[in-house]
């Protein structure tokens, strides 16, 4: 007996590739199977006339047409096994992938290969670049932050390190995340305003206003103008040049090691005539017994602590006996304060 009937072979459905990238990378810096597939397209559609990767595909040969199809249009753009690369633009095609997931999930068309193809992504940081951008714009255009100093700052930063170091006490991550980024805010807008190279200590009347001329002064004490870059880069490279033990071939086994390596070169780099020198005196009272404690202690610095009548003293030795011990005086305080004030509020009968 014949068979008469005839097995039908499918048509081949082709691919779909949204070829996606990120703003924060240079047009025209592509992955190279992102250049495989573009190449090796059929077709190659962007929506968007002033795309950036535009004049770059031009220049490497690839024929881009200015065309948004709907997703009935693209699957039909496929068919006979073709391939068809789609440009978005930056924000995406909410449109176009709405349109293809209700196609797919209809069962009644057969649908190409679907692939999201990187062209380009974000390597770790590179938020950081829109932070930039963004502070470079509020610094020119919004009307309280074009007009503060580093002076006027000054306080700003002093609130936020100590609600950074409430955060990280209270061990709460939410909080820790959003103190870190306020934190990171007053980095960001100092060099920012480094950048125009204004005088050192400020102007206008010290409490971050410029004078109404808008006059930068005459030069004298003026910082010369820095920018995040150059922050970022000299922090880099006194981070490599601290860690030889990580950079070079310094060997480090334990992290006492390591604080020798730190302090030996540090040395180096300071030449200070004092193990006091670089101690910021306008800390807090118990953090700078402490850290002058540390230094004659680590310096070797035989030195008896000064007596006298007073509170002042007493605190003195106790700071110096916490920091012998491996023990921040400021942060046992606070610790303590924290248990005294709910001691307080249990007296006073308020919950929490």
């Amino acid at each position: 007996m014949t068979d008469h009937s005839q097995s039908t072979v499918p048509e081949p459905t082709g691919r779909i590739v949204l070829l996606t990238t990120s703003h924060r990378v240079a047009p025209g810096v592509l992955s190279w199977p992102a250049w495989q597939v573009l190449h090796a397209a059929d077709r190659v559609l962007c929506a968007d006339p002033g795309h950036p990767q535009l004049p770059y595909l031009r220049e490497a040969g690839v024929e881009v047409e200015h065309a948004a199809p709907d997703a009935h249009e693209l699957v039909e753009a496929c068919a006979g096994g073709r391939t068809v690369v789609v440009l978005p633009g930056g924000e995406g095609d909410r449109r176009l992938t709405d349109g293809l997931a209700r196609l797919a999930g209809s069962g009644r068309v057969s649908m190409p290969g679907l692939e999201l193809l990187p062209g380009s992504y974000d390597l770790p940081g590179a938020r950081l670049l829109d932070l930039v951008q963004v502070m470079d714009r509020v610094r020119r255009e919004c009307p309280w932050t074009s007009r503060q100093t580093h002076r006027g700052l000054a306080k700003y930063a002093i609130e936020e390190a100590y609600e950074l170091v409430e955060a990280i006490e209270a061990g709460d991550r939410e909080e820790l995340r959003e103190e870190l980024g306020d934190v990171l805010l007053q980095v960001v807008f100092h060099a920012r305003i480094a950048e125009e190279g204004l005088p050192a200590d400020g102007e206008g009347d010290g409490d971050g206003d410029r004078d109404e001329e808008g006059d930068e002064g005459d030069g004298a004490g003026t910082l010369g103008a820095f920018s995040i870059d150059d922050v970022a880069g000299a922090l880099v490279e006194k981070l490599i040049h601290r860690h030889p033990h990580v950079f070079g071939d310094a060997e480090a086994e334990t992290p006492e090691d390591v604080h020798a390596h730190w302090q030996r070169t540090k040395a180096v780099e300071k030449q200070r005539e004092s193990v006091t020198d670089g101690v910021p005196v306008g800390q807090p009272g118990l953090a700078l017994a402490a850290k002058l404690a540390g230094r004659a202690r680590a310096g070797g610095v035989a030195v008896e602590l000064p007596r006298g009548e007073g509170i002042g003293y007493e605190l003195l030795e106790l700071a110096a006996r916490a920091e012998a011990e491996g023990v921040d005086p400021e942060t046992a305080l606070r610790a303590a304060a924290r248990v005294y004030r709910e001691a307080i509020r249990a007296a006073e009968g308020v919950d929490g």
